[in-house]
């Protein structure tokens, strides 16, 4: 659309419509918080009171739909330390009052839930193939590549997770497929190079997540809403293809899921987060990363499409609706620092968000590092019953993350 056309939507009436999934559910408006790690779970891999507070303020902030951060399958996989990590009803009490927090203004709340694969701080890292991460030599270490048996276990692991926290009263899951964890490994043959059912072919690269599917619909039943979040592509020479997400995406809507949030790169291509490498200064301007793509699958299928990255006006924001391209606007980084923007965006008191960057330390790495870890600390922030922090110093959150987790963390912004 024209800059002329754009000016003539109106922002607040299309974020607040209605969305029915195809399950049945309905969010009430097209404003959803995407995933964010928060790092907020105890050492058992519990969610806490801070979760609960955190949640709560969002939950009052507007949003039809919060989507938590990783939720681990597996305590022996592990994205980063003090991930809530759900595989069986031992944490069903904290589950519960997590999930009541993030339901209090009537927003439906979904958890995401996933397996880092290689991507994991793990001693004994698996992964579909024996490839390793380009990055972090010393913390990732080289992977083993899964048996069949454990592929099988790992499938099951994911629908036990997805009936527990049914079970704890969220909403909906959320199947991570997407940023060079586990799944995406799968499906990419630069990282899946096995030859068996499970590589080789688009079709049996896309079996894993096609069974995960299936065992979570079987465990949770017809109404409970199912979504994947997947890449348009890797971005990376060898990686998984837009055609072949393409392809994916038409597989997803036959397995019946619910909602699919479009994203794309991994730790070692780190589109998802507008890098300069992999995103095209056009790109950059027109707010949304990858909204390109998401036209491409709206000519595909009907499936109710999510878009995050980049949006920061309710007139970009709209107009993406109003095309026809997306269904449900993504919203992580803003609500990092605004928790309220959804509901000031829905009343048209709010045109845009004022969210900040953290200022630049001038060095690429530091620079990485400082991006992941000054929003994590604005959500620990909120999660303690204080108020996110704009002007907060980029040297202080470098300080504190390298006394929690030292030089693990730099190794994981290189080549980035």
């Amino acid at each position: 659309m024209t800059n002329e056309s754009t000016t003539q939507i109106d922002a607040p009436r299309l974020l607040a419509q209605s969305l029915e999934l195809p399950c049945g559910a309905v969010l009430s408006n097209r404003l959803a918080k995407a995933a964010m790690a928060e790092a907020m779970g105890t050492a058992s891999g519990a969610p806490t009171a801070e979760l609960e507070r955190l949640y709560r303020r969002w939950a009052a902030g507007g949003s039809g739909l919060l989507i938590t951060g990783n939720v681990m399958i597996d305590p022996a996989a592990m994205g980063e330390p003090n991930d809530v990590v759900v595989e069986d009803d031992r944490h069903l009490e904290a589950l519960a009052r997590w999930a009541r927090a993030a339901r209090s203004d009537r927003t439906a709340a979904w958890v995401q839930i996933n397996h880092p694969g290689r991507q994991s701080m793990s001693p004994d890292p698996v992964a579909p193939s024996a490839v390793p991460l380009a990055m972090g030599h010393g913390v990732f270490k080289k992977p083993r590549a899964l048996t069949e048996a454990e592929i099988k276990g790992i499938i099951a692991r994911f629908a036990r997770t997805a009936a527990v926290v049914q079970q704890a009263g969220f909403d909906g899951v959320q199947i991570h497929g997407a940023h060079g964890y586990l799944i995406s490994q799968f499906l990419s043959p630069r990282t899946n190079q096995r030859d068996d059912a499970w590589g080789g072919s688009l079709d049996n690269r896309m079996r894993f997540l096609l069974e995960i599917v299936a065992a979570i619909r079987e465990a949770v039943g017809a109404g409970f809403p199912i979504g994947v979040k997947l890449n348009s592509a890797d971005f990376q020479r060898g990686g998984f293809t837009e055609d072949e997400s393409l392809a994916v995406v038409r597989a997803l809507e036959a397995a019946g899921i619910d909602l699919l949030e479009i994203s794309g790169g991994t730790y070692e291509a780190a589109a998802m987060m507008g890098s300069v490498k992999t995103q095209k200064e056009s790109t950059r301007q027109r707010e949304a990363y990858f909204l390109d793509y998401a036209r491409k699958v709206r000519q595909e299928v009907k499936l109710p499409l999510m878009l995050t990255g980049g949006f920061r006006t309710a007139e970009g924001m709209a107009s993406a609706l109003a095309e026809g391209a997306i269904d449900v606007v993504g919203l992580a980084r803003p609500l990092a620092l605004e928790p309220d923007l959804p509901a000031r965006l829905l009343s048209g008191e709010a045109r845009r968000s004022e969210m900040r960057a953290p200022k630049a330390i001038g060095h690429r790495m530091l620079d990485d590092l400082v991006g992941l870890a000054w929003y994590q600390q604005q959500l620990q922030r909120m999660g303690r019953g204080l108020e996110p922090d704009p002007e907060r110093s980029s040297w202080l959150v470098l300080a504190c993350q390298l006394l929690v987790m030292g030089p693990s963390l730099l190794a994981r912004t290189r080549s980035r």
